[in-house]
């Protein structure tokens, strides 16, 4: 790959981690149903994309890209743990299915897990350790009125 493509696909990366990332991370969060998990598996994601990118060129939807990638990379990191918790194995389990069940990312279902996201960090239970959080209860009646 010649160094102005290369220099395309870092620039693509980037701004990839700029402004999918938090989607990235709010689906991966459902799917895994752990936000560290998540975390991890998107770090990885990432990670992977430094490397494959510049070598394969950039996947056609990146996004689903890297939600695929970082889920698969999350199931491979529970079975390796597996080893060593055997409990985990239950999970591991359910998210293979999950894998299977959808190829593709729908477009509304990126908002939805988006907006989950914002409702779970924000729930009332946690407005006393987090003030501003409190934005969320004038905004509430507002969201609410969208759906």
């Amino acid at each position: 790959m010649s160094e102005k493509a290369a220099d395309r696909v870092r620039e693509t990366m980037d701004a990839m981690y700029h402004s999918e990332s938090r989607r990235v991370l709010a689906i991966l969060i459902r799917l895994l149903g752990d936000f560290d998990l998540a975390e991890e598996a998107l770090h990885d994601a990432f990670a992977a994309a430094v490397d494959q990118w510049p070598r394969d060129g950039v996947p056609a939807n990146p996004r689903a890209w890297l939600i695929s990638t970082g889920r698969f990379k999350a199931i491979d990191g529970i079975r390796r743990r597996d080893r060593f918790n055997t409990p985990l194995e239950e999970i591991a389990d359910r998210l293979a299915s999950d894998a299977d069940d959808s190829s593709e990312v729908d477009e509304n279902v990126v908002e939805d897990d988006r907006l989950r996201l914002i409702f779970t960090c924000c729930h009332p239970k946690k407005w006393k350790r987090c003030p501003k959080a409190r934005c969320m209860e004038r905004m509430l009646p507002k969201v609410s009125v969208l759906y």
